[in-house]
């Protein structure tokens, strides 16, 4: 045996043995009219029949976007299918096994499937999947036979009783030697083919996906065609992106011809638009809330939401600076910015304290999370008590918005109330060019070494989301920009002129006279 296969081999018979056991306790004891009457009321419904007949896989109810994209392949006899479904989202299973054993089973309607795999190893994993429930899945076999006939997984192929054939493949393994069998492939399944790796070579990823459009799909015959391709979108880079921008295309001219679209593209994040789950079953919000702060916002971007966040596009990582900030009173300038979102749930509301001293910007202390105003309003209020803010007669308090503006004010005259004093929060009105273009455009600050960040804070949560934020900007790349809006809206304050002439210091007589020796 070849030792690459041994660990493969062990885990095969592992779950050989978890789907028999799975199986053979759910067999049910019935007369053979209500066994009939069992199983076609299974197969009126694809998510009925997947939590039946594989309950191993089916611990909890299947989601909606499996339920959309079981009903593509299984209702069309030719169709090509993208599934962009976030990491863990059990895309596979149901491309790789579930909705071919429903075509092949219930429908009668699978002649030969052929995977695809990242690599040889790899497609005969996805492989021994399928065929381990033909061979082991007691409920299959009792309602419809034991249908394994030869071959094995770990050769790449094998049959069933019936003469359906399945097949896996390697990217780059040429399929053109299959064509000469009997039959050709109607059901090619993808699965994913894309890694970190190939996405720094633009020209690999080419290639890819012209063996993918060529030679694959070239192994279809006359009759059926069905194509499903699944992989989160992590990059821009990918293969997955490339295959979706050809089927908007085709689409598109498809549309334009007045023919029958047979292309989809199914795009399922962790987190939908509302803040909830898309597959709550599964994961609840509170899953994926972890999920945020453990990997970061544009891991879990990248991951879990289909926004291919490329870091370094407009910031680069090597213009971070961590620094130790100057005692407060020492700055030229001092600013605390809000740019607080009108939406309570959804988008970020970001405060910074910035300082100005010389050429350089200093971000002192930063709020920037998804939360209410009256909860900014609280950590400003503690902001201006923990630093002593009342002795600095030189900082100015600010937030953006040009209408409703009143409803911030009166949140921290709220929280004011609660504490007996009110700090000065005035909004800034003024009109502002295309939020994009004026972010882009302190870049240069960044790159001169100009814009530093408090090393104090380099591990606080507000601190690593106000970073990934900047390193993650890209135009209409869909990524959260409040905190670098509002970093560049503070810093435009603290550079105009105009704003540095209300910032000027007081000082005492006698600081006037120790600066000018000579005075008289």
């Amino acid at each position: 045996m070849n030792k690459s296969y041994e660990k493969q081999y062990r885990d095969y018979e592992a779950h050989c043995k978890q789907i028999v056991k799975r199986t053979s306790q759910n067999i049910l004891k019935e007369t053979p009219l209500e066994q009939k009457r069992r199983i076609a009321r299974l197969e009126k419904e694809y998510t009925d029949w997947f939590s039946y007949y594989l309950p191993h896989y089916a611990k909890v109810p299947c989601a909606k976007y499996h339920k959309k994209m079981a009903k593509y392949m299984i209702e069309n006899d030719e169709f090509y299918l993208i599934n962009r479904i976030f990491r863990g989202g059990a895309k596979s299973v149901h491309a790789n096994v579930g909705i071919p054993l429903f075509l092949y089973l219930a429908k009668q309607d699978l002649g030969f499937m052929l995977l695809i795999g990242e690599n040889d190893i790899k497609a005969k994993k996805l492989l021994s999947d399928i065929q381990a429930e033909l061979s082991k899945n007691k409920l299959i076999e009792r309602d419809y036979g034991n249908r394994f006939n030869f071959g094995t997984w770990a050769d790449g192929e094998f049959t069933t009783v019936d003469d359906v054939h399945f097949f896996a493949l390697g990217i780059g393994q040429s399929p053109r030697g299959i064509r000469d069998l009997d039959k050709r492939p109607d059901y090619i399944s993808v699965d994913d083919v894309d890694n970190k790796k190939r996405k720094k070579n633009p020209k690999l990823v080419r290639e890819l996906f012209e063996y993918l459009k060529e030679d694959v799909w070239g192994t279809f015959g006359m009759g059926k065609k069905r194509y499903i391709h699944s992989n989160n979108r992590f990059s821009k880079n990918t293969v997955v992106h490339m295959m979706s921008e050809h089927f908007e295309n085709v689409i598109k001219k498809y549309k334009e011809a007045k023919l029958k679209v047979v292309h989809a593209i199914i795009v399922a994040k962790a987190v939908l638009a509302n803040g909830e789950s898309s597959w709550p079953e599964a994961y609840p919000i509170e899953h994926w809330k972890k999920e945020r702060i453990n990997k970061g916002e544009i891991s879990f971007l990248r991951e879990y939401q289909d926004e291919p966040i490329e870091v370094g596009t407009v910031f680069k990582n090597e213009w971070i600076s961590w620094k130790q900030m100057e005692h407060i009173s020492k700055y030229d300038a001092l600013i605390v910015y809000g740019d607080l979102s009108y939406k309570d749930k959804g988008d970020f509301k970001a405060l910074l304290l910035i300082g100005k001293i010389g050429r350089e910007f200093h971000v002192i202390k930063a709020f920037v999370r998804r939360s209410s105003r009256a909860n900014a309003a609280h950590w400003l209020y503690d902001l201006y008590e923990d630093m002593k803010l009342d002795k600095i007669h030189w900082i100015r308090y600010k937030i953006e918005g040009l209408f409703n503006q009143d409803e911030f004010v009166h949140d921290f005259d709220i929280e004011g109330d609660a504490r007996g004093y009110y700090i000065p929060v005035s909004a800034d009105k003024k009109p502002k060019i295309n939020k994009e273009e004026r972010i882009e455009s302190m870049s240069p600050f960044f790159e001169r070494g100009n814009v530093h960040f408090n090393i104090k804070e380099q591990d606080t949560p507000d601190f690593v989301e106000l970073v990934n934020q900047i390193l993650g900007f890209e135009k209409s790349s869909g990524m959260n920009d409040d905190g670098p809006d509002c970093l560049q809206s503070g810093m435009s304050e603290l550079n105009n002129k105009h704003a540095n002439s209300n910032f000027v210091k007081t000082v005492s007589r006698k600081e006037m006279i120790g600066r000018n020796k000579n005075r008289f």
